[in-house]
């Protein structure tokens, strides 16, 4: 009973953090359409300013932002501005709206580019190339949404772009070097989409899932002409280097688009370009601490650890911390959030998993070593998962580990050190009840983790 009343209060917490941002409230609550006004957070236009409103984007909040966008505007809005739209987003979050179109970009637990995505970004350019001054365009980003809207350069295949993504990816470079090289090799990515936008005013609404919320990371800021051009393709020349890029075998215009400098985003000089956040991790980070505190925990929130950060290592150190909890006389939550990578080993010996169920796994394997079988994960608890709903290649959000599986480990005589060396969390947590799984949230803002420690009920 106390492992399931430690799993209730752990999903309380994370859900509630979740709830923080769904994409749907977030844009419900930053558009209001009063008379003849048009009010988008802290802007305001007459609403004879504008023909027709296009509204376009990607990401995996975007069937969500884009609903909510419909039901803001109101169908005389709808109707009276011509309305009409196209966004990218995963095959699991597409539905009927009303006058937004929503386009399968890629299956749900593949994060990568496709065919059907490189149409919609194509068709997405060609929509917004058709605007004039007298237009309003909405962007609606959110994470995933540079996999989600591949656009590569002339002389650059899908196929390239795909190779490298999954080069990095599996060699553990982190989301602004991957970015540094996707921006690279595509023509809507660092300002494209923004530079081919004919509408007077294009105002970005952001669901940030990347910590600290650069604007130029998050989706590859579409809509964010590169600040320093050098210093980007700097980045994307170390990461070539680094990541034995030149070894794959790519063509010259693949390494040139690389290597040599990027010419400066033009912005039309008749264009009001607009970008905005609307919700992040630390909107969501502090929703799921209010509600522990409700639930009576003692609250402490840990440090974000960097993009370059292993899973292993957040895992480690988040057992840690709570094992230092273990003598306070009143229950103990550790609240921390972001996104930390993981290394892959090789496609042979691989199994399968994510980066929330590698921390968790991680953090059982090391809490092992230390503490007796009977007291391991006693009156403890360590949960962590994407608020997306995606960890990996699963159908999990993410893991948790408590005693209840401690105990099944024990009588199966599993090995979580060897799970984990060969990326295969999901099986362990599948074969011992430790998988969280949501499905889609319609929203994406990093990680969530909660760790859980009850009093000793000697002290």
């Amino acid at each position: 009973m106390l492992d399931h009343c430690l799993r209730d209060d752990a999903v309380n917490i994370w859900t509630a953090g979740v709830d923080s941002v769904r994409s749907e409230n977030l844009v419900q609550q930053s558009v209001q359409v009063d008379a003849d006004q048009l009010r988008i957070m802290d802007q305001s236009w007459p609403l004879e300013q504008f023909d027709r409103i296009l509204v376009v984007g990607a990401g995996k909040a975007g069937a969500g932002m884009a609903a909510g966008l419909e039901q803001a505007l109101g169908s005389r809005i709808l109707a009276d501005k011509e309305v009409t739209g196209w966004l990218n987003v995963p095959d699991n979050c597409v539905r009927e709206l009303q006058k937004i179109h929503l386009q399968a970009a890629r299956p749900a637990t593949r994060n990568e580019p496709t065919e059907e995505g490189m149409h919609g970004a194509q068709e997405i350019l060609r929509q917004v190339r058709a605007l004039t001054p007298h237009d309003l365009c909405i962007c609606l980003i959110s994470g995933g949404g540079s996999a989600l809207l591949p656009a590569p350069c002339e002389g650059v295949s899908l196929h390239d772009k795909l190779r490298i993504t999954r080069h990095l990816s599996a060699a553990g470079a982190n989301i602004q070097q991957i970015n540094a090289v996707r921006t690279s090799l595509s023509a809507i990515k660092g300002g494209g989409l923004a530079q081919a936008c004919g509408a007077g005013v294009l105002i970005t609404l952001i669901i940030s899932d990347v910590m600290g919320d650069p604007l130029d990371t998050i989706a590859s800021g579409p809509t964010v002409p590169i600040a320093d051009p050098t210093a980007q393709q700097k980045l994307a020349q170390e990461t070539v280097d680094q990541f034995g890029i030149r070894k794959m075998g790519l063509s010259t215009t693949v390494l040139d688009l690389l290597t040599r400098p990027r010419a400066p985003v033009s912005i039309p000089p008749s264009q009001h370009l607009i970008n905005r956040i609307l919700g992040n991790n630390e909107t969501a980070i502090t929703a799921a601490a209010s509600q522990a505190s409700q639930l009576g925990y003692f609250v402490r929130r840990l440090p974000t650890e960097s993009a370059t950060t292993l899973a292993e290592e957040v895992g480690r150190s988040l057992a840690n911390e709570l094992a230092k909890e273990s003598n306070r006389n009143q229950p103990v939550c550790l609240i921390s959030g972001g996104e930390p990578v993981v290394q892959l080993v090789d496609a042979a010996s691989r199994g399968l998993g994510g980066r929330n169920q590698q921390l968790v796994l991680a953090a059982l394997a090391d809490r092992q070593k230390s503490v007796t079988k009977e007291s391991l994960f006693e009156r403890q608890l360590i949960l962590s998962g994407g608020t997306d709903g995606e960890d990996g290649p699963t159908d999990a959000a993410g893991g948790f580990v408590d005693r209840s599986v401690v105990e099944i480990m024990i009588a199966q005589q599993l090995n979580p050190a060897i799970y984990l060396q060969q990326n295969d969390a999901y099986h362990f947590l599948e074969r011992t009840g430790g998988l969280l799984k949501t499905g889609p949230t319609n929203t994406n803002v990093c990680d969530v983790r909660i760790g859980l420690q009850l009093p000793n009920p000697q002290t």
